[in-house]
């Protein structure tokens, strides 16, 4: 069963950091392409972050050179660092993963982490 726990998020102030994780259970992981996403109130989910099975990353715009995706598939966990954080990051940002195989398409999500930034 594919199951994604996000952990980490939590109250920052402007200007701080955060470390996001995601631990996923399942034989999926070293395949699968992980996301990080993020909806705040009134907007639509954007992509953050993404990282493929072979660890090549890309970013949104708005977070480039702030923040960092990175995989560990001997733990099976996704990681998102997060510095210099702006009161626009607050979101729920959510972990998604990605893989195809011969037969099929898989699209799993975890249930999604809170960050605030606020002083």
């Amino acid at each position: 069963q594919v199951q994604l726990v996000e952990s980490g998020g939590g109250l920052v102030q402007p200007g701080g950091s955060l470390r996001l994780s995601c631990a996923a259970s399942g034989d999926f992981f070293s395949i699968a392409v992980m996301n990080w996403r993020r909806q705040a109130p009134g907007k639509q989910r954007e992509l953050v972050a993404s990282i493929s099975s072979g660890g090549s990353a890309v970013y949104a715009d708005s977070v480039k050179g702030r923040f960092t995706i990175a995989r560990d598939n001997a733990k099976n966990t996704v990681y998102l660092q997060m510095n210099s954080l702006k009161p626009e990051d607050t979101a729920v940002y959510y972990c998604n993963a990605q893989w195809t195989t011969r037969k099929d398409e898989y699209d799993y999500w975890g249930q999604g982490t809170q960050v605030t930034v606020s002083s």
